[in-house]
């Protein structure tokens, strides 16, 4: 009997079938708040923590929980459900840190009032639905960006014109190299070639006088510096691996853009 007993609870049985189905459905929650946050741009240590206080907050008394940039693996125990593992592929990074700080007031809602199952989705989407800021408004700021940088470096107001009109540019280019799925190391390969690209002719056109303070101040648009930054977070945290993962991820994209510039200017 005690053999069978100890089968029971192995397998998932003797456990209250609500009690297991309310654990895989606020874990579920719990794992879609931090696949958002982090790619909205949080730090590993953030994603893990709010991981584990939300499901803590329902009634898990042990959390165990192990995050990357790209996976999320959570196991919950509880004396009414057992053991319960959920695993969550998280693709793409999209830094939004309207949408992280969206994230976060939720969070501290749950851990503080605990909401039903049914208002957490319903915030969850309100969050998923909120609008960003319009695709010109985008372009636009892509533009002062790069003005407001070259001038920062020493460009003069024709490098300042010249790189706002190819930040313009880059901001579409983007968005059309990621619908179209494109890696993102090629991304910023072929992105940095056309800035370089662009900033040659636009000096030889006379709209320019400088085509490396025309650069630097288009540079500044693609180089992943809150992604550097967390992956630096992240190995100060002891989160080691994620951090090394994300700093190196960083650096290659750094890489490439350098010598996508490298590429163009050297042979014009």
């Amino acid at each position: 009997m005690g053999e069978d007993r100890q089968d029971q609870i192995g397998s998932g049985e003797g456990f209250s079938f609500a009690e297991v189905q309310e654990a895989k459905r606020y874990l579920y929650d719990a794992m879609t708040i931090g696949e958002k946050l982090l790619i909205s741009g949080a730090e590993v240590s953030r994603v893990e923590d709010t991981i584990s206080r939300i499901c803590r907050a329902y009634g898990a008394e042990r959390v165990d929980v192990f995050s990357i940039t790209s996976s999320i693996v959570v196991t919950i125990h509880g004396a009414a459900f057992g053991t319960v593992t959920q695993t969550r592929r998280v693709l793409g990074m999209q830094y939004d840190m309207h949408r992280l700080e969206m994230l976060n007031q939720l969070s501290r809602e749950i851990c503080a009032h605990v909401l039903k199952t049914p208002e957490l989705e319903r915030r969850l989407k309100e969050i998923e639905g909120e609008k960003e800021y319009p695709f010109p408004v985008l372009v636009f700021a892509y533009g002062l960006i790069s003005a407001a940088f070259s001038v920062l470096f020493g460009g003069s107001l024709l490098d300042a014109v010249a790189s706002a009109l190819i930040g313009f540019s880059l901001k579409p280019a983007q968005r059309e190299l990621k619908r179209m799925q494109i890696n993102t190391l090629l991304s910023s390969f072929v992105c940095s070639v056309a800035g370089g690209l662009l900033a040659v002719l636009l000096v030889r056109l006379g709209l320019g006088q400088s085509v490396d303070k025309i650069n630097i101040g288009n540079i500044m648009l693609l180089i992943p510096g809150v992604a550097m930054t967390n992956g630096i977070r992240d190995m100060f945290n002891g989160d080691m691996v994620s951090g090394l993962i994300r700093f190196f991820e960083a650096l290659l994209i750094a890489v490439s853009l350098a010598l996508g510039f490298v590429f163009i200017t050297s042979r014009m």
